[in-house]
């Protein structure tokens, strides 16, 4: 495996460091192993569309040597309408803690209230502290910008059937963890969206197959990163259509 550069701080315009490998790098299979979910951007008509999705990542399959991503999805969706226009697609995936921390004062001196920072007292709990504190450790400084191209897995074959017991595996807690099988607000009994969104029998199997994307820090630093040597690596976004991370 090549050496990897290091994050730098230079125009994110442009293809920064790119790094040119037969494997994805070392941060973005962190990021793919922790995060709990992924933001799929799909586009059609020049008209963006993003989803929260339950993912599975698959270094390989018996149908693809490419890193794979496997999601579902309702097929009458937005985002499988865009995707079946135009199958290239982004993923934003990190495993950061996502609690907003307070703003400490109003920098105007307005006497204005806190607009778009919690109250007090939603601070001031101890479940805010404990997330603020894991923000604040860095368990991952890191997000990952992933760019493929999805196929919607033809309904009622060997390869659906394969995909999505993967994902259902994937996606499959114990009993406490993510909030499985714990009642919420109104009494109701969560799987973590499993049961709607991955075992529904309407759902359809959508796959990624990677090409390339950037790895970002929080203090701004940006790398670049392209599959080689792969199948499907030689029709990656920034040679497609001539794009440089998505800017002309």
């Amino acid at each position: 495996m090549a050496t990897e550069a290091p994050l730098n701080y230079e125009s994110s315009t442009g293809a920064t460091n790119l790094q040119v490998a037969d494997c994805l790098p070392s941060e973005v299979v962190q990021c793919l192993q922790n995060a709990r979910f992924l933001h799929l951007a799909t586009c059609t008509n020049l008209l963006p569309h993003v989803s929260l999705m339950n993912y599975t990542y698959l270094p390989s399959s018996p149908y693809s040597t490419s890193p794979t991503i496997v999601m579902t999805t309702n097929p009458s969706s937005k985002k499988t309408l865009n995707l079946v226009s135009n199958p290239n697609v982004s993923l934003l995936v990190h495993d950061w803690v996502s609690h907003r921390p307070p703003t400490t004062s109003n920098r105007r001196g307005s006497g204005a209230s806190r607009t778009g920072s919690p109250p007090p007292e939603a601070s001031r709990s101890s479940l805010a502290s404990l997330l603020l504190n894991l923000n604040t450790s860095a368990m991952s400084s890191i997000s990952a910008t992933i760019n493929g191209t999805a196929k919607v897995v033809e309904r009622g074959t060997d390869e659906e059937t394969y995909y999505k017991e993967m994902h259902l595996d994937n996606n499959t807690f114990s009993e406490g963890v993510e909030g499985e099988g714990v009642p919420n607000f109104w009494g109701e009994t969560q799987d973590g969206g499993r049961e709607m969104y991955i075992e529904g029998e309407e759902v359809r199997v959508v796959v990624v197959k990677i090409t390339d994307g950037r790895v970002s820090d929080w203090k701004g630093g940006v790398r670049d990163w392209s599959l080689s040597g792969l199948e499907g690596s030689e029709s990656s976004h920034s040679e497609s259509h001539g794009l440089v991370n998505g800017v002309v």
